[in-house]
């Protein structure tokens, strides 16, 4: 005879675990008085839904990169210039400093104007503030016409010094400029629809790929199981960076950056598929000879409703973490191909093509700004692996 005392500890450690509280409902029939009705008859969704949200670092890096695609989606409205805006004699200029107050006290945001000078220790030229020039920041902005997602022509944007600024050559630069006195910040925001989007482009025809030939190699075996290992292996045989470096090198140089942009997505996804599909096989040789799956066959469903319902879902988990970890590495190689030179070229901007400029050692110790979008890229791997911890954790039905 169970105690009851054991029934109601193991409620609380119910509700702990999923975050639930307590509800007073009839009893279930078949199932004992102290069981909330609220998870008795939750849906597996709901479920692995409160135990990720007990996860606060995941439910943090999952806002965050919210945030970060949002500003990706809407970037030509939130950088303040273009990615080719020039501010002539302005190269390599330090990060704007936002003042909040002057000598006659608080006032709205401003920035100083700016004016070249030479080091009299280096003999070098820099930038340093003009404080006899001040410049407010406007939001919502009038600034040099656009075309928002190349659809919509507008001349606004979130936030800049206006057009009197504009004419009088000043600017608003959070990270700076670089060499060719383009703002950083507006480039990065900008690169970041590139290297955001094409994560999670090629992840999804890796994981179509992956999942489909997996799923077909596992369940049906034979020569179809032979043919695609066959080729896997020859895959998994060949050095990856020698490869990828070959094939985004014969991608043409005079293709515009939108056909570059499918040849790098393409390239990625048909050399990371066959770490998936070897997993999937893998799971399936041991599933499909469960009791449910044989009668699911047994009552009729087909080969296809089998493998995508009664199969992947039981390890949903692992194909949950390995979406969510094959995204950053995506980011990283187009990344590693961009800085290489391989990858996306300019005029296109990408986190990796802006850290093209930084190949010179001298660099990060006179224009260390010009590191923000590695900085980015840090960020924004460690952000996917934070929310692949916690979706992991919380569709895993052996997790205590």
């Amino acid at each position: 005879m169970i105690d009851n005392r054991d029934l109601i500890a193991n409620r609380e450690r119910i509700k702990s675990r999923y975050g639930i509280a307590s509800v007073a409902v009839p009893k279930p029939v078949g199932v004992d008085e102290t069981v909330d009705e609220e998870f008795y008859y939750a849906s597996q969704w709901r479920l692995m839904w409160w135990r990720f949200r007990q996860h606060r670092m995941a439910l943090i890096s999952a806002a965050l990169l919210i945030c970060l695609y949002l500003i990706a989606l809407f970037a030509d409205f939130i950088a303040p210039y273009s990615a080719t805006t020039r501010f002539r004699g302005f190269q390599q200029a330090p990060p704007s400093v936002i003042y909040f107050a002057d000598e006659n006290g608080l006032r709205a945001p401003f920035v100083y104007g700016s004016e070249r000078e030479i080091d009299p220790d280096t003999r070098r030229r820099t930038v340093v503030e003009n404080r006899d020039e001040i410049y407010p920041i406007q939001f919502f902005v009038r600034s040099e016409p656009y075309k928002l997602w190349g659809l919509i022509e507008t001349e606004y944007r979130l936030f800049g010094l206006g057009p009197e600024a504009e004419e009088a050559g000043a600017g608003i630069w959070l990270f700076g400029t670089d060499s060719l006195a383009r703002d950083v910040f507006s480039r990065t925001v900008l690169g970041a629809r590139i290297s955001l989007s094409i994560g999670l482009v090629s992840v999804f025809v890796t994981f179509i790929l992956g999942v489909l030939l997996g799923g077909i190699s596992g369940y049906f075996g034979g020569i179809v199981d032979n043919i695609i290992q066959r080729i896997i292996e020859f895959l998994r045989a060949i050095p990856q960076l020698p490869l990828w470096m070959t094939l985004a090198a014969a991608v043409p140089k005079e293709w515009p950056p939108l056909q570059v942009y499918f040849a790098i997505t393409l390239i990625l996804a048909l050399l990371n598929w066959v770490g998936l599909a070897r997993v999937v096989r893998g799971r399936l040789l041991s599933m499909r000879e469960e009791d449910y799956a044989l009668a699911a066959r047994a009552s009729g469903a087909s080969d296809l409703r089998i493998i995508t319902t009664h199969l992947l879902p039981g390890f949903t988990s692992h194909l949950i973490l390995s979406v969510t970890l094959m995204i950053p590495q995506m980011i990283l190689y187009e990344t590693a191909l961009s800085f290489l030179g391989l990858g996306m070229q300019p005029p296109a901007v990408s986190w990796g093509v802006l850290l093209q400029d930084f190949r010179d050692i001298l660099a990060i110790f006179h224009i260390p700004w010009l590191l923000i979008p590695a900085v980015c890229v840090l960020a924004t791997v460690l952000l996917f692996n934070f929310v692949g911890d916690g979706l992991r954790d919380a569709a895993d039905p052996y997790m205590n």
